[in-house]
């Protein structure tokens, strides 16, 4: 008799996982026919941000958030600005272990209730990595800063399956959701789904969660005029409003090619301000 499987329902990947195997995500493992996360409580990094940084331009501006990022990320983007942990496992990183502390939701609020005592902090941003392959750790340290009455922030590539989304945005504040590009073939280079990271906006938006959105321009890849324009006609039929970020590229990871012209992203910029009233660059 062949071997049960479990099946990962929390994105569009549905890893479908032997005992003891890793998914996609390298974050997600199946123990004893339960999908449970690895990175549970697990910290990779942590720093006092600004809030701009996230970027989040229209969320409380001013003010700074303490930042924590674990491991594992459900797309793989070969230019990935922060790889050594978005593309590690429980494990590290190509032979290099990782420095992990272990936290629990309680400490984290803990700490972000004495940061707001002494530094201003308004709450917590889930960042760095990408957080929602750690839903479970952050979905319950959520409910927690909520009831402090602290700031929920979640910096996302939207790469989660609905039910799982619509459970969490009840406890989130805001979110900086990456639309990587605005083809279906984009995402097949990265391993995702635009549907779902379109329907993640959606949803955000639908519940009154503050939405902005960041693409990073690569040259050749999603710089044309014509897929800019569609992507900030769609984003204005949720609101005019709602701020886009277009970030320039630099070589990183896997990715050699040139860095993005400062004119492309003033063009694109230019054709996204036909739609949209907020459309800030980044990297310049």
């Amino acid at each position: 008799m062949s071997e049960a499987k479990a099946v990962c329902q929390l994105c569009p990947h549905h890893c479908h996982l032997s005992t003891g195997q890793t998914g996609f995500c390298r974050a997600r493992q199946n123990q004893d026919g339960k999908i449970r996360p690895l990175n549970y409580g697990l910290l990779t990094s942590a720093a006092m941000d600004p809030i701009e940084k996230k970027p989040l331009y229209h969320f409380r501006p001013g003010s700074r958030i303490l930042s924590i990022g674990s491991f594992g990320c459900n797309l793989r983007c070969p230019f990935c600005q922060n790889y050594t942990i978005s593309q590690a496992g429980a494990s590290g990183f190509e032979g290099t272990r990782l420095p992990l502390e272990r936290v629990t939701p309680s400490q984290v609020t803990a700490s972000a209730q004495r940061l707001a005592a002494t530094s201003g902090n308004i709450g917590v941003a889930f960042t760095y990595n990408e957080p929602l392959v750690g839903y479970e750790f952050v979905y319950d340290t959520a409910r927690l800063l909520k009831e402090a009455g602290l700031a929920v922030v979640l910096v996302t590539n939207g790469q989660i399956n609905q039910e799982a989304w619509q459970q969490l945005l009840p406890y989130v504040d805001a979110v900086n959701i990456d639309l990587k590009g605005f083809t279906p073939a984009f995402y097949d280079w990265l391993g995702g789904s635009l549907e779902t990271t379109k329907a993640a906006i959606c949803m955000a938006a639908e519940q009154g969660v503050h939405v902005e959105v960041t693409t990073l321009v690569i040259p050749g890849k999603n710089d044309s005029k014509e897929e800019m324009a569609a992507e900030a006609r769609w984003l204005s039929q949720l609101s005019w409003e709602l701020p886009l970020h277009l970030s320039r590229y630099f070589p990183r990871y896997h990715l050699d090619l040139p860095m993005t012209p400062i004119s492309t992203l003033y063009a694109l910029q230019h054709v996204a301000q036909g739609f949209l009233r907020y459309v800030h660059l980044g990297n310049i």
